[in-house]
């Protein structure tokens, strides 16, 4: 079985030791994935997010890194929060807190003892972050972690839709 995997399918339902959460900086839910993994975890994963110390007022999880809960209702033991960029055309450092959001995911996750994780499409949604430019990311980034980090069972990369699928099968296939 290949490390990499691209999915397609309801991130909520994946029998993972993680999932990870594309959340905004307060952490308490929105739309999208993070609506959805906040629905299906239940009333519990806002509260444990309440409790998550505020970095500033409003701010729990800065744009680029993570924070780790309980999975509560869902089938994975944990959820691994972290904020993606808005995209505003690519000259503000997008690309380098899209990075680090990989980064300090898979790291959170060796801490955690998480050995199977599945990550969605972070920032491509209402962000607007270009699909392309955020799968080649995410490949290089998790190729990149565990070329030195040989921890890992399985990574999934989860695409909610057909198109998007597409854009993650062709960044994995082109490195």
């Amino acid at each position: 079985m290949e490390l990499v995997r691209v999915v397609q399918g309801d991130i909520t339902k994946l029998e993972v030791d993680a999932i990870v959460n594309a959340a905004n900086e307060q952490m308490l839910g929105g739309s999208g994935v993070d609506g959805a993994i906040h629905g299906a975890a239940g009333p519990q994963l806002r509260e444990a997010c309440e409790q998550v110390e505020q970095w500033r007022p409003g701010v729990r999880c800065p744009t680029g890194e993570a924070r780790i809960t309980p999975g509560f209702n869902l089938p994975s033991k944990w959820v691994i929060h972290t904020v993606g960029p808005i995209w505003h055309g690519g000259g503000y450092g997008e690309s380098n807190y899209l990075a680090n959001c990989y980064r300090n995911c898979l790291q959170l996750a060796v801490e955690h003892d998480v050995r199977s994780l599945a990550f969605p499409a972070i920032s491509c949604g209402v962000y607007g972050f270009p699909a392309n430019r955020a799968a080649m990311i995410a490949h290089r980034e998790i190729a990149s972690f565990t070329m030195v980090e040989d921890f890992f069972d399985e990574i999934l990369l989860v695409a909610f839709d057909e198109a998007m699928c597409r854009v993650l099968q062709s960044a994995t296939a082109s490195v």
